[in-house]
């Protein structure tokens, strides 16, 4: 038996937050209907934070409130403070993804917020969610690098991953949020990880930047992680952080992961359909994924 490797699909959230285009919530819907046509089951489908900062996520309200309940999906909202968090909770979300930053430069400006202020927080809030009856997830934004304080120290992930764990995450994702890692950052981050919170199942989330998130996800499942986030299209990035581009393409994770002998639930075709209408469609605009261009191997 194959081993098996959730893909979490981040599009309808992190995808579409820092593109130019602002779709109508119909088109959202319609994008959130084809990612589980592909067979979706764990998806980020909102996110509640101040729509004057990330305007294209205004809408997470109404999207909740019309995503399909029966098709054994879980929708994921991204929570950054208590205000979030309620939010997430009225509006019925299946899991709620808290983000922690591992530095303090985009953590002023993102969340104006330091490390030690976001578990802080954390520490606080966490119980909203523990009473709903909610899983509760924490993203450590920045993990490998800022884009204004440069390096990130490593131990500041195991200090902000313990401090999730004790708050009640069960599971802790590493976000690459500016596309600055490497398989060996990777590797050693998850060491680090693993010896702070041994019981929290790991997740990992990668921009493509600089060309190495499909190497990141690579040493993310050579080092065990049976998580990893991706973007239909490789679309995304983050408005507070400059150049930051988008997000390793769900199709791609999937075909190299598959060739490789590992099973995703995915369907490629599909999820390669997927993306040809958001760049033919939808967003009207080329996209990244290398698999949207190339297609499958061996040929259909």
């Amino acid at each position: 038996m194959s081993r098996s490797i959730e893909i979490v699909e981040v599009g309808p959230r992190d995808g579409l937050q820092n593109d130019p285009v602002q779709l109508e919530t119909s088109v959202k819907l319609d994008f959130i209907d084809r990612l589980i046509d592909a067979g979706v089951k764990r998806m980020e489908a909102a996110s509640f934070v101040n729509p004057k900062a990330v305007p294209k996520m205004a809408d997470s309200i109404a999207v909740m409130e019309q995503v399909p309940r029966d098709k054994g999906v879980s929708f994921i909202g991204l929570a950054l403070n208590e205000r979030g968090m309620r939010q997430a909770i009225e509006s019925r979300c299946d899991e709620i993804n808290y983000v922690m930053v591992a530095s303090e430069g985009f953590g002023k400006r993102n969340q104006n917020a330091t490390p030690q202020d976001t578990a802080d927080l954390l520490d606080r809030i966490a119980v909203l969610a523990h009473d709903a009856g909610i899983p509760l997830s924490a993203t450590i934004s920045v993990a490998f690098g800022d884009p204004f304080d440069g390096e990130v120290d490593p131990a500041i992930l195991g200090e902000l991953a313990g401090r999730a764990a004790a708050a009640g995450a069960t599971e802790i994702a590493l976000g690459d949020t500016i596309g600055v890692a490497t398989p060996w950052q990777v590797s050693k981050a998850l060491e680090i990880v693993r010896e702070a919170a041994p019981k929290a199942r790991l997740r990992l989330h990668f921009h493509n930047t600089r060309n190495t998130a499909i190497a990141n996800v690579y040493a993310a499942v050579e080092a065990g992680v049976d998580v990893i986030d991706a973007s239909a299209g490789g679309i995304g990035g983050c408005p507070f952080a400059p150049k930051a581009t988008g997000n390793v393409a769900t199709e791609d994770v999937v075909y190299m992961l598959e060739r490789g002998g590992f099973s995703t639930g995915i369907d490629l075709d599909k999820m390669i359909e997927t993306a040809h209408w958001l760049e033919q469609i939808a967003l009207k605009h080329p996209i990244e994924s290398a698999l949207s261009k190339a297609g499958p191997f061996p040929p259909r």
